[in-house]
């Protein structure tokens, strides 16, 4: 599936947000909703659970004291997909792990790997990175 165009001549929407992990799960919901995509459908819980991941990652594993992270996603009109990235100010990089069945964590990136189409890191402007995930509609 190609990344969206953000240089396309066809709208594009987006919404962004400063705020904590539950907050962001709950919004990312909403949002969907708004966009055509109910609760109880197979894309929208998928794209909510990944936003939860990332969320959850950057609030536990990349939190910076003082510094939020933020939540951005395109909806692309015509375009199966919803592309998902959270963005926060710590260097380190995620990392997929394989956890062991008696792991209490750790399965976060094994999930957005198993619902997401495509995800991965970029570098930002300013400290930090963007983990970014796209999800079939």
């Amino acid at each position: 599936m190609p990344a969206l165009n953000h240089e396309s001549t066809t709208p594009t929407r987006t919404f962004t947000q400063r705020f904590g992990a539950r907050l962001a799960r709950l919004l990312a919901a909403h949002q969907l909703t708004e966009w055509g995509h109910p609760r109880g459908t197979e894309a929208h819980d998928s794209v909510v659970l990944v936003v939860a991941e990332l969320a959850a990652n950057a609030v536990l594993h990349s939190r910076v004291p003082g510094r939020d992270f933020a939540l951005t996603l395109f909806f692309e009109e015509g375009r199966d997909a919803v592309r998902i990235e959270v963005t926060d100010t710590h260097p380190a990089l995620p990392a997929r792990m394989d956890p062991g069945p008696e792991q209490g964590g750790g399965r976060g990136l094994v999930l957005v790997d198993a619902l997401a189409v495509d995800w991965g890191v970029r570098d930002r402007v300013g400290p930090g990175k963007t983990v970014w995930a796209e999800c079939a509609l």
